[in-house]
């Protein structure tokens, strides 16, 4: 019975829920502690309809059409399904109602309540009620017997009772569970369930068991467990052939047993290990639907009970083809006791193969083996199956009850492969809906609309100066969009008959012919695609990257490692996410490249591990406004390229930090580094926006995950360092030829110095010495010399004499540094004057378009020294060759400098000559002196110590005051005072 655990996904708020299949199976039906029941038409529907019960919902069945909840107003309601209308109530307690549920043929509900007593009502005439009574607290479950003949209950004062309905009486008794006083502090919700069509088991969970009682001699007759369940069972559900029992724990372990041969044949546990409090079986029996405190809604989907009758006859099943005919002359016995032998296989069983269930309880493919990443055996190490079978095929093996011991061989049982994320588009909704968004960017908005009255996509720009909105007609069934201030690009899957097609319109093309179309070859249909400055590309099925010019034309093509998740194009950037193997336990195998598509093309990221959060997969990848890469996964982080820290990977926010519930999730459409903002739109008890009404963009800050954080000291780092990543895309922008905000860059460094020095000052304080030192090697020279007149002022003399150290060593460096400057700069100096726009860069023509990304408001300059032949305006001189002259050599006025080195005893004297002149207006330049000198004379050592160290920061100061701002060292110092 092997079977796939699908990603949950948030359905109610924080508490108890409970879900239902309606009659046919197309619906799930939940209902919550928010009061709400929705009806979903599968797990992956996003927009399920909601009927408002009450304050809180806490049971919910449904039958014939009629759902019956029991709400917290101590009332059970009838509404009508699928449509949610009222229909009335159909009893009432003086508290709240704990369970219900319907009888088999749907004529009779019973409801258990916390007011101790179960009530039986008849769906045709409410006032028809039979009232049990005998329980000594709050009931905890109730179920009918398939004939209609006996109801059982559980209740909080530990006993589990058979009542016959037509007498109202109590026939037996079981001291069962562990007592307590209300259904909140139950240790276990016991929810009961009758053996269906066969009706002769009753199943029981305790503890970390299921009892199963028979029917009129109610004797126990059986146990189920299961070795790997450690903690309480809240909930049991029969399959609707009666012959498997599904229970889920608290634990968040869900087992689905065989009861005839008492076998676990499937085991998969909750992806977050949240208590499982809802269980229902689809009425198929191919699927399982399970709920959990937290709100949230699962499913079991491939579940096939059909074809055994029980784990005798998937027993019966030879293994001889099940291992490709390995180990053919061993007997097929070997390891496993007399009970648990195989017969030889019926010849005319070939053709069943499929669908028998081998012993082991898993599929023979590969991909039943990707199923759980969470599910661990124990199983197969008890039988010794690794005699016969392959790894691949060694999942949740089953060990009979009457198995002898026998030799023991080991077999796998690490983390499980997880299933491999499919490829999306960043940018966009799920494709099985209505109306979704095809894209959502910096540029526009590409709306798609596929119903009963249009199939159309829509395309919106926030700025109308780009374009006006179109509407176009979806007769292809594009299903991929991508948008830019160039061009629209489509993409749709091939058919049988039809080509999976790549269609490009370029409305910012000057020609009349706007659009273009490409089909890909047979059998290779489009997962991804995006648009850069010039240029498209598109991932296949294929393992394959096209790339063509914004006209139309084929480029470069090359293969992937392996298949694509996603894409994203910037300017020149190209990057690229695929699955670079099998993960485990939960987790992807994410590998990313990143290629620049300019003078020099190379790769700058090679297909480095992407890293992810634990068990997560990837939910968007983009680029920020200022052309880092950066991405996000389904946790909520944020992390940004860090170019100066060898192109890696820094988390700089949390979306999941600003949610307010649990359910509530953060859509994100755009990130900028100036400002620092995150633009995302909250989506509340779903991951992603409806279409309409049009939802508002609201801006999150970044947050570095710093530790201590709510310190003075936590908050300054966090900060600085902060500023110094996001600030990192000048020094990008600057070597690519853009020319960048110089006072931006500029302002920038100030703010990162300041913080220093806050930082700095706050150490000094704590006498934090050596991490003064620390901090001040990351300052610049000047901000140096206020940090050594800091501690001298400090009396802080070692401090300072460290500093002055640093000082002389960053001078030396800064002055060993200049002439390869200088050598790499004069060579260049002819190209950094913008001559004109070139190939794949923003012309100027056609009016003025909205600033969205900050390379489009750029000048680049040219790389090419030809390209100043453009720019000639004489006739005849095209030919020539321009002559390219370096400019001139900047003077060294850096050691070069006229001022003479002052003494410690000259500062002073500058310092305090107007005091002295105050104190004796008479005296000469001469006399001053001897007057200053005797005064100097009579300062401490301390005093005199800073007049040297002072003069030792303005030597170094004046060596090298080309490198910083026009201010002295000495007006610096005086600001600082």
């Amino acid at each position: 019975m092997p079977c796939e655990r699908k990603t949950m996904r948030y359905g109610h708020s924080e508490g108890h829920t409970d879900v239902c299949f309606d009659d046919t199976g197309k619906y799930i039906v939940t209902c919550g502690s928010d009061g709400d029941v929705r009806i979903w038409e599968s797990l992956d529907d996003d927009d399920p309809k909601s009927i408002n019960v009450g304050e809180k919902a806490y049971s919910l069945a449904l039958k014939n059409g009629k759902l019956v909840t029991a709400a917290s107003n101590n009332t059970v309601q009838i509404h009508t399904f699928p449509e949610g209308d009222p229909d009335g109530i159909l009893t009432r307690f003086t508290t709240n109602a704990t369970h219900i549920t319907y009888n088999s043929s749907g004529s009779r509900v019973a409801a258990g309540s916390s007011d101790f007593m179960v009530k039986v009502v008849e769906m045709s005439d409410s006032s028809q009620q039979k009232t049990l009574r005998g329980h000594n607290a709050p009931v905890l479950s109730v179920t009918f017997d398939p004939k209609d003949e006996f109801l059982a209950s559980a209740s909080c004062d530990g006993s589990v009772a058979v009542w016959k309905i037509e007498e109202q009486t109590q026939v037996i008794s079981w001291p069962l569970l562990q007592k307590s006083n209300d259904v909140i502090n139950a240790k276990s919700l016991c929810r009961l369930a009758w053996q269906p069509k066969a009706a002769k088991l009753l199943a029981v969970p305790v503890e970390t068991t299921v009892q199963l009682y028979q029917r009129d001699s109610w004797a126990h007759v059986n146990t189920l467990s299961d070795d790997l369940g450690t903690q309480a069972i809240n909930v049991v559900a029969w399959s609707p052939c009666g012959k498997f029992l599904a229970a889920g724990s608290i634990g968040g372990l869900l087992t689905v047993w065989d009861v005839e041969s008492k076998l676990c044949v499937e085991r998969q546990t909750h992806e977050k290990g949240y208590t499982v409090c809802g269980l229902a079986w689809h009425p198929s029996g191919g699927q399982i639907a399970y709920t959990d405190t937290e709100g949230c809604l699962g499913v079991l989907d491939g579940l096939s009970s059909s074809s055994s009758s029980s784990s005798t006859t998937a027993a019966k099943t030879s293994y001889d083809d099940l291992f490709d005919d390995d180990d053919d002359d061993r007997p097929m016995d070997e390891g496993v006791s007399e009970g648990a032998r195989s017969p030889a296989k019926n010849p005319g069983d070939e053709d069943d193969d499929d669908d028998l269930m081998p012993a082991t309880g898993r599929a023979r493919n590969r991909s039943a083996f990707l199923d759980d990443e969470n599910s661990l055996d124990t199983g197969s190490l008890k039988l010794g199956l690794d005699k016969f079978v392959d790894d691949d095929d060694v999942g949740s093996a089953i060990v009979p009850p009457a198995a002898a011991a026998a030799p023991l061989r080991p077999v796998y049982d690490g983390p499980m492969p997880t299933p491999p994320q499919k490829a999306f588009q960043p940018g966009s909704t799920p494709a099985h809906l209505m109306h979704r968004f095809m894209m959502w960017n910096s540029v526009g908005i590409v709306r798609g609309y596929n119903d009963d009255q249009d199939n159309a996509i829509d395309v919106e720009f926030h700025d109308t100066a780009v374009h006006h909105a179109m509407h176009l007609t979806n007769s292809l069934g594009h299903t991929v969009a991508d948008l830019s201030q160039e061009a629209v690009l489509l993409a749709c899957p091939g058919t049988d008959e039809l080509a999976s097609k790549l269609q490009c319109l370029h409305f910012s093309s000057w020609d009349t012919n706007k659009e273009w179309m490409v089909d890909l070859p047979k059998g290779e249909d489009v997962r991804a695609l995006c648009l850069g400055q010039g240029w498209a590309a598109a991932a296949t099925s294929a393992l394959m990257l096209r790339l063509f010019s914004i006209g139309g034309v084929q480029r470069e093509l090359f293969s992937l490692p392996g298949p694509v998740v996603c894409m994203a194009g910037h300017g020149e950037q190209l990057l690229v996410v695929y699955h670079r193997g099998t993960g485990f336990d939960g987790e992807q195998a994410l590998g990313v490249q990143l290629l620049q598509f300019g003078h020099k093309r190379r790769q700058v990221i090679h297909g480095e591990p992407l890293p992810l959060s634990r068990r997560s997969h990837l939910s968007w990848l983009g680029f920020t406004a200022e052309g880092t890469p950066c991405f996000i996964d389904s946790e909520g982080v944020v992390r940004l390229l860090n170019r100066s820290l060898g192109n890696m990977w820094t988390p700089v926010c949390n979306t999941r930090d600003n949610c307010k519930g649990k359910s509530d999730h953060y859509w994100v459409v755009g990130v900028h580094e100036n400002p620092q903002q995150l633009r995302c739109i909250p989506c509340k008890g779903s991951r992603y926006p409806p279409t309409l009404p049009r939802p508002a963009v609201a801006i999150l800050p970044f947050k570095l995950p710093l530790c201590q954080t709510t310190t003075e000291k936590g908050q300054m780092e966090e900060q600085y360092w902060r500023s110094v990543l996001l600030h990192n895309h000048y020094g990008f922008l600057s070597s690519s030829g853009y020319e960048i905000d110089e006072e931006g860059q500029s302002q920038a460094q100030k703010e990162q110095q300041e913080l220093l020095m806050k930082m700095f000052a706050l150490s000094c304080k704590l006498e934090r010495e050596f991490r003064c030192v620390e901090l001040a090697e990351l300052m610049t020279q000047n901000v140096v010399t206020l940090a050594i007149r800091y501690a001298s002022r400090s009396r802080r003399m070692a401090l300072a004499q460290r500093l002055s150290d640093l000082a002389l060593e960053k001078a030396n460096q800064l002055q060993g540094e200049e002439p390869q400057e200088e050598e790499e700069e004069e060579p260049l100096q002819y190209t950094r004057r913008n001559t004109g726009s070139g190939l794949g860069r923003p012309g100027s023509a056609g009016g003025q378009h909205r600033v969205t990304n900050v390379l489009d408001s750029m000048i680049s300059s040219s790389r090419k020294p030809t390209a100043l032949l453009s720019s000639s305006g004489s006739t005849g001189k095209l030919n020539k060759t321009p002559v390219l002259k370096p400019l001139a050599p900047r003077p060294k006025t850096k050691v070069q400098h006229n001022s003479q080195i002052e003494t410690g005893f000259q500062l002073w004297l500058e310092e305090n000559r107007r005091i002295l002149l105050a104190d004796n207006p008479e005296l000469e330049e001469t006399d001053v002196i001897k007057e200053a000198m005797g005064r100097f004379r009579t300062l401490s050592a301390d005093d005199r110590l800073v007049r040297c160290l002072t003069q030792v920061c303005v030597c170094a100061s004046l060596i090298n005051t080309w490198c910083y701002d026009t201010l002295s060292v000495r007006e610096m110092i005086y600001l600082l005072d």
